[in-house]
């Protein structure tokens, strides 16, 4: 076995202690990657059954169960959505585009339907129903790993917002989190390398106290495996195409222009606010 087949190499760079029988499921976490090929063969209703019982299992802040799930088939409307986010032509070839809503509107109708004042539009809740998707979007994809499908999760959705929220007909109340491309895969994805353990996890507080030091070595690391192209680099019209561009400092290209401005904005004009706590 190479380093890179070993579970915590693959995903970190380095070794680290872990327990020498890792259960398979398990084990398929850390192996797991992002898959933007597929293979034109169909995915059956029963198996999108069971993916979305996999997604309805996970866990949802008080049992409010505040996201919805629009599973698109109909080729014209996948193709519509794909045409959202032409950087990604992945998206066309995907058999299924799944997408993954917070949904405030359900629980205000059921207010209304039981006689009760809604009190409740604020951004903790708006905050609640967007963790509520994403966790339901993680344990689908999760299940879909399972089954041998491929999933490559999409953001760049909500950068053509008002048009999505068009093409799936989302009432107030309901907003996009993310897509979710999913099919068998037509060829193997690639294995991302993840920041150490050192930087994401805090011990009893927070310290970041060695970050620019842990943070070059994770850069060094990363660039050995993969080295970013210039197709992949952030923002070269404005800081050029670097010999080495680390992953830091895409990081900080990419975010040094501002993304999705208009989210805020969107999110008021469904009726959901998160200027303040008041209903």
């Amino acid at each position: 076995m190479s380093k890179d087949d070993k579970p915590a190499h693959g995903r970190y760079g380095v070794d680290i202690d872990l327990p020498a029988d890792i259960p398979d499921a398990i084990a398929a976490l850390l192996d797991r990657r992002v898959i933007r090929k597929y293979s034109s063969a169909a995915i059956s209703e029963t198996t999108m059954a069971l993916l979305l019982s996999a997604a309805q299992s996970a866990p949802t802040k008080s049992n409010l169960q505040q996201y919805s799930i629009v599973v698109v088939r109909n080729p014209s409307v996948r193709n519509q959505i794909a045409d959202l986010v032409p950087s990604m032509p992945w998206m066309k070839t995907a058999p299924v585009i799944v997408v993954f809503l917070g949904d405030v509107r359900r629980i205000r109708r059921l207010a209304e339907m039981r006689g009760h004042t809604y009190q409740n539009n604020n951004a903790d809740t708006f905050m609640n129903a967007a963790v509520d998707a994403a966790l339901a979007m993680q344990c689908f994809i999760t299940a879909a790993d399972h089954l041998g499908l491929g999933t490559c999760p999409i953001s760049y959705v909500r950068n053509r917002i008002d048009d999505l929220a068009e093409i799936l007909a989302l009432p107030d109340g309901v907003f996009p989190i993310a897509g979710l491309c999913l099919g068998y895969p037509d060829a193997a994805g690639y294995l991302s390398m993840r920041l150490p353990q050192k930087i994401v996890v805090h011990r009893d507080h927070y310290d970041d106290s060695e970050l620019e030091d842990d943070i070059a070595d994770y850069d060094n690391r990363a660039h050995d495996r993969f080295a970013l192209s210039p197709t992949k680099q952030r923002h070269t019209d404005k800081y050029g195409v670097l010999e080495k561009c680390t992953w830091s400092e895409n990081a900080a290209r990419q975010l040094s222009l501002p993304e999705r401005a208009g989210f805020a904005d969107f999110l008021k004009r469904k009726a959901i606010n998160l200027a303040s706590d008041e209903p």
